[in-house]
């Protein structure tokens, strides 16, 4: 989960030095597309942080996140055939699902706090 928002950061970093080099695409803002990566890798590096630190709340964020991986995988690998990229992403999101589904998960959550 935390290397899943730290790609999303560097990936924003690399856009802002992408427009700053002067790179202008017609159909995209270097830095509107960077600011969304920041603000997406910021929200999926908390969620990181509070499963690290016990904390439940961080188990929505993540499972919303691994989600919404899965048509970008889709996407990937069927809509541009880029079969390569498309498979490695959708094998992340479906084991990051599968730890948060996991047994073990599951009685986290539903451990009461007066335990």
């Amino acid at each position: 989960m935390a290397l899943e928002g730290l790609a999303l950061v560097v990936v924003a970093v690399v856009f802002v030095v992408r427009a700053l080099e002067g790179a202008h695409e017609v159909s995209i803002s270097g830095y509107g597309t960077a600011l969304w990566y920041v603000v997406m890798g910021a929200a999926v590096l908390t969620a990181a942080w509070a499963l690290w630190t016990g904390r439940r709340w961080g188990r929505g964020i993540a499972v919303f996140a691994q989600l919404l991986l899965l048509p970008v995988a889709w996407y990937i690998a069927v809509g541009s055939q880029q079969w390569s990229y498309g498979i490695p992403v959708a094998v992340v999101a479906v084991a990051g699902l599968a730890l948060l589904f996991s047994p073990s998960a599951v009685q986290w959550l539903a451990q009461s706090d007066d335990d």
